[in-house]
């Protein structure tokens, strides 16, 4: 498939970049600052790097693609709409240029809680939801907008990300979030973005993964 990838020099749009090239797909990155691509991608066979403040390079990188995907995010516990924000000239490219497939990483706190989960995943959420609340409220109002968007989108929602190697095992809720889902390693969090291009139950869901 032909992938644009924003967010590329985040840790998992690092990932989705990496494992696209792996799969065999072509592959153009999207970046705000491309001298901040980490040395080991810094040489792999792109199809080609784009600045994310060139509007006019921003088109033509999503035009004909099958499927764009996002690590945008804030990176912090401040985020100033910078989610919501960049995420909105992406859709703009891509309502331009009529490409549809968009595949996004948000948070698990962002979804809805399982009903049953258990009182100290309760817990541990309010205090994480208060800590993290802007962030939060930015990737909720990034989520409102793609529900706007002609886009056929999808929004994964991982919770506490780590480092850890990729699996491929781990649990997916289509509209929901998995039952005691508490960590999940950001090179499965690309893994899932990937695997759900194609999945037409995911098309305008929100998507919980965890161990």
């Amino acid at each position: 498939m032909r992938l644009t990838v924003f967010g590329s020099t985040g840790g998992i749009g690092q990932e989705i970049v990496r494992q696209g090239i792996e799969a065999g797909h072509e592959v153009t990155i999207v970046a705000r600052d491309p001298a901040k691509l980490p040395e080991g991608l810094a040489g792999a066979a792109f199809h080609e790097v784009v600045r994310f403040d060139d509007t006019a390079a921003v088109r033509r990188a999503v035009a004909g693609r099958d499927a764009v995907l996002s690590g945008l995010g804030a990176g912090g516990r401040k985020a100033d709409g910078i989610t919501e924000r960049l995420t909105g000239q992406v859709l703009a490219a891509m309502e331009a240029e009529g490409v549809r497939r968009l595949v996004v990483v948000s948070a698990a706190p962002v979804g809805p809680a399982p009903a049953d989960d258990p009182l100290r995943d309760r817990l541990t959420r309010k205090v994480v939801g208060a800590v993290l609340r802007e962030v939060y409220a930015d990737l909720a109002l990034m989520e409102a907008a793609l529900a706007r968007s002609a886009t056929d989108w999808t929004s994964v929602r991982p919770p506490r990300l780590t480092n850890g190697p990729r699996t491929g095992t781990y649990r997916k809720v289509v509209g929901g979030t998995p039952r005691g889902g508490r960590v999940i390693a950001r090179a499965d969090v690309a893994h899932a973005m990937l695997a759900l291009i194609d999945d037409p139950a995911a098309l305008k869901q929100g998507v919980g993964v965890a161990y």
